[in-house]
């Protein structure tokens, strides 16, 4: 297999940042592409959601636009360059995966996962507590599964599911007190208890509670655009009652 176009790619990254390439191009820096990465990864997540492969290989494209743009800058400002990243991510799969590079003998996927959890922590010294290397900068339901599941490992987990059941209710009551007394931040700090809660129990049933967030903006998205078809007047003359028929006609369309 030939590499042809991935190394055309890096030549006309190469040539829009020189001095007579693209102003755009040439203007950009680690930072001010920032959003841009975010973008393309998450326009990447709506193909496969999508399972659409011919979106999915435009989007990792973009996706691949972003590392190579990035692996540019550090070149020219003689940090690293695309060769070295390449020798990183490489480096750090053979070394977690010793069951098929090295003699080391496996008989489950869980034991996989906790010899990768084992060896990133021998690559990784200098963290000593279980929340470090968290990222700052993804979003706080992605941050909260994370923050999670690092604290489980350590063993930190209810006994059981219903146990977690009584924590959310728990935490909602609290919420209700904290409205109750008109405290705002105590409201918010309850509120983002009951957040924390609830991708506690995503996490309990295998449930990546991003994703599921996403589909259920995606589906009240989609229902909402077919209310607004459905509907005879502009949608603020309706009464709660005429919008509680109004989407259950609507769910009734979408699900034919």
């Amino acid at each position: 297999m030939g590499y042809d176009n991935l190394e055309k790619l890096i030549d006309i990254i190469s040539k829009l940042r020189s001095p007579k390439g693209c102003e755009w191009d040439k203007a950009q820096t680690h930072k001010t592409l920032r959003p841009n990465m975010l973008e393309e990864a998450y326009e990447a997540v709506d193909a496969i959601n999508d399972d659409d492969m011919t979106h999915l290989k435009e989007e990792l494209g973009d996706v691949l636009l972003q590392v190579v743009l990035h692996s540019q800058i550090a070149d020219e400002n003689g940090d690293f360059n695309i060769e070295d990243v390449a020798k990183v991510i490489n480096d750090k799969l053979i070394h977690r995966h010793p069951h098929v590079f090295s003699n080391v003998k496996v008989s489950s996927t869980d034991e996989i996962a906790d010899n990768w959890d084992r060896l990133k922590s021998e690559e990784k010294p200098h963290r000593k507590s279980a929340m470090d290397g968290i990222s700052k900068s993804q979003s706080a339901l992605m941050s909260a599964q994370k923050i999670s599941k690092r604290a489980v490992k350590t063993g930190f987990e209810w006994p059981d599911e219903n146990s977690l059941y009584q924590c959310i209710f728990s935490e909602i009551d609290e919420f209700k007190q904290a409205c109750k007394d008109q405290d705002y931040a105590g409201m918010e700090e309850e509120f983002g208890d009951i957040l924390f809660a609830l991708v506690n129990l995503a996490r309990w049933n295998k449930i990546d509670a991003e994703q599921a967030l996403l589909i259920a903006n995606k589906k009240f998205e989609k229902r909402f655009r077919m209310m607004e078809k459905l509907a005879a007047k502009p949608l603020p003359e309706h009464t709660f009652e005429e919008f509680d028929t109004l989407w259950k006609k609507s769910k009734k369309a979408l699900s034919k």
